[in-house]
């Protein structure tokens, strides 16, 4: 193969690489998300999870739409609940259901 037979080659791999690579990152590339924006995120629970996999926080919003924040000791024993939709804004109880305190 002559010198400029190879040149020839080379060059036509990297054009159709670089083309190739610019269409397929153009037309491959996963669409983004319209639900999530820069300036920030959308969803409706956010959950801290222990090392086991078990909530122990949660930022959410239950069936009826009401927005609360809940934190659950290591034990899961009690739980501390902040709703501003609820009578009691402040709960704490334990894993009975036994109220143990709370504010209005």
């Amino acid at each position: 193969m002559k010198n400029k037979q190879m040149l020839t080659l080379c060059v036509a791999a990297f054009l159709g690489g670089t083309v190739g690579g610019v269409l397929s990152t153009q037309l491959l590339s996963p669409m983004s998300v319209d639900a999530q924006r820069t300036n920030g995120v959308h969803a409706e629970e956010f959950l801290l999870l222990d090392a086991q996999g078990q909530a122990r926080a949660g930022l959410g919003l239950d069936a009826n739409g009401e927005v609360g924040l809940v934190l659950r000791s290591k034990d899961g024993n009690r739980t501390l609940t902040l709703s501003p939709d609820d009578p009691s804004i402040i709960k704490l109880v334990e894993r009975g259901g036994r109220l143990l305190w709370g504010a209005p």
